[in-house]
């Protein structure tokens, strides 16, 4: 469609235009339907679009296919997305650097030279340098969509066992490669997820996590039960791999197992879906037959192992802090936990063992500060930032001199940083060149009050100079869940939204994790509408204080921040200029009938038991679209290949908004093929959603870009 639409915006200038229903210019595809409906305790919910949950059949394939159509004709339309397309594209290109790690007297560093599809992961004796490739996932398929999961090297450096992903598939397969020859080995495991590789220290094999092999036809969606680890053993086939620990009794058990940093244990992490509460187990490696030993086996808090001495194992853990803490336990006197580092007012957002220190990264009011501890737990000292922004990294091993880590901020992007202990300095490795200047902008941090009172953050950034008339086109992003925190960061989407005029708002909402497990836990289950509160106070913040006005509030979330777009939308119609929820689990009564999202009920609840189903039914996305309302211009996005939120939310949903519409302005969808739920996504297909992204905004809120 490539007329342009003259009442976008009708919909949301007033909250009296809602009753009645107006001409559309668009004619949306028919879904196919069914009379499914479901009993939850009593209650009979209509699901009339349960056959798009079939993706692959020949009704919903053709719907896909009319509705890409439809998305696609309408992006054409707009004259300023070639623009849009060719400063992302400009913006994107530059050099990009990992945070380098040192094993057996080489240094690793991924690297990207700008457009590559997937950064390239290089070796070197030395420190900056260019160093030779090891691995290249741009060889590995033609589009670029097969992207490189994870690796782990061997102690003498000489191996690297790396994990490869298709077309954002959470599935995962497992090689090994000779790092000078740049040969791979025989070595292939397959039938991965969520799961890393740990070299046992002698190089002879590797353990990591895997399920049993699914039937074809359900590896998209079929739900993900009995995580089991195995130990690989080098130059064997996978039929050969030897299953260390399984636990049949318990099958949503999700496991994970590293080797300790002196080789002597198997540390084996136990989560129970996404509940940060976790267990710990371990094995003693120098004894063959040693069993598994249930170390920390009640689930009550969060325990993140950083290291040891001998027995004695050092932990994160938020156990009576909520905010996080660092303790050691002696595992012959597991029930006796000693304070190292006690909380503090700001959250433990991470820690490290590197230089004979505990490098604690701690979150003030959602940004970085870094502190250094003895081992005893004696303060030594900071990491100065620069300001505000995110530090993360800080690899190493407990006997090195140096660690290595990043700081990006919303306006700066992502610089690497050397930091060594005799001197206590940090120097900059690599510093990119963007076609940013950080000067033009600033970033300022609010604080507002939600609906119940409780004082919530907001990190605004724009253009220096900013009137705040109420005329500005602002993009307010949230999350909100699983513990999650939003901390600032760089990527060339939001750099071009401000160079387009806009203001980037993101609010740390409730459910997410930037003061600890109380914040957390206060936006989950029967609190999850605190989220939607809290964002919702955030969008009439920035009206009240002038920085925007409706038609020109977009918002956008994706995964449970997709959620959180979709729950608003429906609460609060009026309230927004254009929304994009992205990959979002949509149907709060299902979501756990498919692949890991059984996982996510720690969070959301479940639709089995009868309190939670009530909660669910009064805010999931899907069920509480009401017809004859005028919503906003919306476009939703999802990928056929994606197994962790499956694509079968967003169909219906859509489906339901559509049919809904007494409004104008545009619903639409847009399909990514041969893509997932967003990691591993190559560079090409993240500028051509960004493009089309922003392209609906400058549509939808009458914008007027400069460049």
């Amino acid at each position: 469609m490539k007329r342009p639409v003259l009442a976008l915006l009708v919909a949301v200038l007033s909250p009296a235009l809602l009753l009645a229903k107006e001409p559309s210019a668009f004619k949306y595809p028919e879904p196919p339907k069914s009379d499914q409906a479901d009993d939850y305790h009593g209650t009979k919910v209509p699901d009339p679009y349960r056959p798009l949950e079939n993706a692959d059949s020949p009704d919903s394939r053709k719907w896909i296919e009319a509705q890409n159509k439809l998305t696609f004709d309408f992006l054409g339309g707009i004259p300023e997305r070639k623009k849009i397309n060719d400063r992302l594209t400009k913006l994107w290109n530059y050099e990009k650097y990992g945070v380098p790690y040192r094993e057996g007297g080489r240094y690793f560093f991924s690297k990207n030279t700008g457009l590559q599809n997937q950064s390239v992961l290089y070796t070197g004796s030395a420190l900056p340098g260019d160093g030779k490739a090891v691995l290249d996932p741009n060889t590995l398929s033609k589009d670029g969509t097969t992207a490189v999961t994870g690796t782990d090297v061997t102690d003498d450096g000489k191996l690297i066992a790396y994990g490869l992903a298709m077309a954002g598939s959470d599935w995962q397969e497992w090689k090994v490669r000779d790092i000078e020859s740049g040969q791979d080995l025989e070595d292939h495991v397959k039938w991965i997820k969520f799961s890393g590789a740990s070299w046992k220290r002698d190089g002879s094999g590797f353990f990591y996590s895997r399920y049993d092999e699914p039937q074809s036809a359900d590896q998209l969606k079929a739900a993900n039960y009995f995580h089991k680890i195995y130990f690989h053993k080098l130059g064997t086939p996978q039929s050969e791999d030897v299953l260390i620990y399984e636990r049949p009794d318990h099958k949503d058990w999700l496991m994970n197992a590293e080797v300790s940093d002196d080789g002597s244990y198997l540390v084996i992490n136990i989560s129970q879906g996404s509940d940060p509460k976790n267990r710990i187990f371990y094995k003693d490696l120098s004894k063959p037959d040693a069993p598994v030993v249930e170390l920390l086996n009640k689930a009550d808090a969060e325990y993140s192992f950083l290291g040891n001495e001998g027995g004695v194992f050092w932990f994160r853990t938020n156990l009576n802090a909520p905010r996080g803490r660092i303790v050691a336990i002696d595992t012959q006197k597991p029930d006796e936990i000693r304070e190292l580092v006690p909380q503090s007012d700001e959250k433990l957002e991470s820690a490290q063992v590197v230089g004979e220190r505990f490098i604690g990264n701690y979150l003030k009011d959602a940004h970085s500060m870094v502190r250094l501890f003895e081992l005893s737990g004696k303060p030594a000292g900071d990491i100065a930032l620069p300001g505000l922004g995110t530090a993360s990294g800080f690899t190493g091993k407990r006997k090195e001199t140096e660690t290595f880590y990043n700081y990006v901020s919303y306006t700066e992007p992502q610089t690497v940083f050397r930091y060594d202990f005799k001197t206590g300095k940090s120097e900059v490795l690599f510093r990119p060149k963007v076609d940013f200047n950080s000067a033009d902008f600033q970033t300022e941090q609010v604080f507002y009050q939600s609906k119940d009172g409780t004082r919530v953050p907001m990190f605004l950034t724009y253009r220096k100079g900013m009137k705040k008339d109420g005329t500005n086109p602002t993009l307010l992003y949230g999350y909100g869940g699983f513990d999650n925190s939003l901390t600032p960061g760089f990527t060339p989407s939001t750099a071009a939204w401000l160079q387009m005029g806009g203001v980037y708002a993101v609010a740390n909402l409730r459910g997410g994790g930037e003061y600890g497990e109380e914040w957390h836990l206060a936006g989950t289950k029967l609190r999850k509408q605190n989220v939607f509160d809290d964002f919702i106070a955030a969008g009439e913040w920035l009206i009240e204080h002038k920085i925007t006005a409706t038609p020109k509030l977009a918002i956008s979330g994706r995964s449970n921040g997709g959620l959180l777009v979709g729950a608003v939308l429906n609460q609060r119609p009026e309230l927004w200029g254009a929304a994009l929820p992205g990959v979002g689990v949509m149907d709060m009564l299902r979501f756990q009938k498919f692949t890991i999202g059984w996982a996510w009920t720690s969070d959301y609840g479940s639709s089995d038991n009868k309190e939670e189903f009530d909660a669910l039914f009064k805010y999931s996305p899907l069920h509480n679209v009401k017809p004859g309302t005028k919503y906003p211009p919306t476009m939703i996005t999802t990928a056929d290949h994606d197994d962790r939120v499956f694509p079968g939310h967003s169909f219906k949903y859509a489906a339901a908004m559509q049919a809904a519409q007494a409004g104008p302005a545009p619903v639409l969808i847009r399909i990514e093929t041969r893509a997932g739920h967003g990691a591993g996504k190559p560079t090409a297909k993240q500028i051509e959603d960004v493009t089309d992204q922003l392209s609906f905004l400058v549509k939808a809120l009458g914008m007027k870009i400069a460049f």
